[in-house]
């Protein structure tokens, strides 16, 4: 009997509630009554709010800064930050949903957009963006990006905070000890994985992501390599293209060869934590770390620069979420947690958290800010992403399963992979009919 991916999702969702949870309904800004169907309240527009920060850890200490620049711009208000650290986030809010406790703010990333609009759980942005001081200030293609990403209908479920964008970094101390080139092509990125391994020495030409955050790594060098320029052919996925399948297995074939064995589970802190300490030559990860980055080695020993070009003459990268603010619609203080939203999204305080952040301000006049130009990763980035040089697989993020399909479903498999105990192309055919199936599933529900 086949079971569709969206029952198997709430099924586990279920089994999630019967765990004991670190975020309880009392330490909330609601009675715990927040489940799906909560309406909530637009509230006073004073008194408490709560915010869940969907990268704890990572982005505290930035957070934290912006929400006491709020309350002292609105001493009426108190907001409690809670962290959460990304790989946990999205089963702490499914989980709140089925059972109360959602705060009144917090973040929401194209990523996870669709599985929590299609919960009843977001408060429709619109209107208030229509009557906002932001209203015509904000990057028009990461609010149509974040539109597509919630379900279909083009309903604004969470305003956007900024753009991350895929970046190869590399040792540029170590390329020129080896007389190496730039790894701008494909090509020169394997001469260079391979040149720059002495595994006795423990020296490696790259690390590898085997841990939380996988797939969407893995999907990058697929199509980077394949030169497919189209998730979907017709109602079918691409990802399991002959094409992808080969470059995969190209791919997956550096682990333990090329890269430190430890890379099996490794997510994106302790990947970056590891290139930052170590003698390791290349790293693929996103705009974010690039702070990291500079406290560890200084900005002379190495380079950020766009995803390596293919055997075509062109650079095909998938699309990176766009990342965003929310407010759930169970929160009985709307009016206050949109009044958050529209602070942090302000000029000065967007152009502040993406400068300790590293990523592209949604804000245009952020954006406009001389900093920008002056963190190469984000100027390459972002030239790479309007001269023409790029093409973007856009991702189907509108998909309520796709956070899914693309994280608990199938890193486990992904790390088999690596291991060699299972295929690239059974790996691929595994992942394509359950996007198939959920491609099959959204359509029959949206016309």
């Amino acid at each position: 009997m086949k079971i569709s991916i969206r029952r198997s999702r709430r099924a586990a969702i279920a089994v999630a509630l019967g765990s004991v949870l670190a975020l309880t309904a009392t330490a909330c800004g609601d009675d715990g009554s927040g489940a799906g169907g909560d309406k909530g309240d637009e509230g006073s527009g004073k008194g408490k709010i709560v915010f869940w920060d969907n990268n704890g850890g990572v982005r505290t200490d930035i957070w934290k800064e912006i929400i006491a620049d709020f309350q002292k711009a609105n001493p009426d208000i108190k907001v409690e930050y809670v962290g959460i650290a990304s790989t946990e986030y999205q089963s702490k809010v499914d989980t709140a949903i089925q059972g109360g406790g959602l705060p009144d703010v917090g973040g929401v990333g194209a990523a996870m957009l669709a599985g929590f609009s299609a919960q009843k759980a977001l408060e429709p942005l619109d209107d208030r963006l229509a009557k906002s001081s932001l209203n015509g200030k904000l990057n028009k293609d990461m609010v149509a990006s974040l539109k597509a990403a919630g379900g279909g209908d083009g309903t604004l479920y969470s305003v956007p905070t900024s753009a991350n964008n895929g970046v190869l970094y590399y040792r540029t101390d170590l390329f020129k000890k080896a007389g190496l080139d730039e790894p701008t092509t494909w090509d020169k990125f394997y001469e260079a994985a391979q040149k720059l391994t002495a595994a006795k020495k423990n020296e490696f030409g790259y690390t590898i992501r085997g841990g939380a955050g996988s797939i969407a790594q893995a999907l990058d060098a697929m199509y980077g390599q394949s030169g497919i320029t189209s998730f979907w052919n017709g109602d079918k996925t691409t990802v399991n293209d002959p094409k992808n399948v080969a470059a995969l297995e190209k791919y997956a074939a550096l682990y333990k060869k090329d890269t430190p064995a430890a890379d099996l589970n490794n997510d994106f802190t302790k990947m970056v934590a590891q290139w930052d300490s170590g003698t390791i030559g290349m790293l693929n990860h996103n705009l974010g770390s690039y702070q990291d980055h500079v406290k560890a080695l200084g900005v002379d020993k190495f380079r950020g620069i766009p995803q390596p070009i293919g055997a075509a003459g062109k650079r095909v990268q998938v699309s990176n979420p766009v990342d965003g603010l929310g407010v759930f619609k169970s929160s009985k203080n709307k009016d206050a947690a949109w009044k958050f939203i529209e602070f942090a999204t302000s000029h000065a305080e967007n152009s502040k958290f993406n400068k300790a952040a590293g990523q592209v301000p949604s804000n245009n006049e952020a954006a406009g800010d001389a900093w920008v130009s002056e963190a190469e990763p984000t100027k390459l980035a972002a030239a790479a992403l309007t001269d023409g040089s790029t093409t973007i697989v856009q991702l189907p993020y509108y998909l309520p399963d796709w956070n899914t399909i693309s994280k608990a479903d199938n890193e486990p498999n992904f790390q088999k992979v690596l291991l060699g105990d299972m295929s690239a192309k059974d790996f691929l055919n595994t992942m394509a009919d359950q996007l198939n199936k959920a491609q099959a599933e959204w359509k029959q529900q949206n016309g």
